[in-house]
């Protein structure tokens, strides 16, 4: 099963999170590509974060983050064949 497109645009975005603070929020311009401006929006339907426009992550949209930041640092990490 692979990710749908949109998808794809949300997991980007939870991506640009910085876990380390959340004091630190995002925000989407309404002048940038309207996939990320839909994916913003969708993230805060679903309830993941603040604001349609970005904001902060609500709790559930903190453990989302960090799943997704999780598994890119597998996905990045090289291993060697034994």
């Amino acid at each position: 099963m692979r990710l749908s497109e949109a998808q794809h645009q949300e997991m980007n975005i939870l991506l640009q999170f910085n876990l380390s603070s959340m004091q630190e929020g995002i925000k989407v311009h309404s002048g940038a590509d309207a996939e990320l401006v839909a994916a913003t929006q969708r993230l805060f339907d679903k309830g993941l974060i603040t604001l349609h426009d970005g904001g902060y992550l609500t709790s559930l949209g903190l453990k989302a983050a960090e799943h997704a930041q999780a598994l890119k640092q597998i996905l990045s990490t090289e291993t060697t064949a034994a």
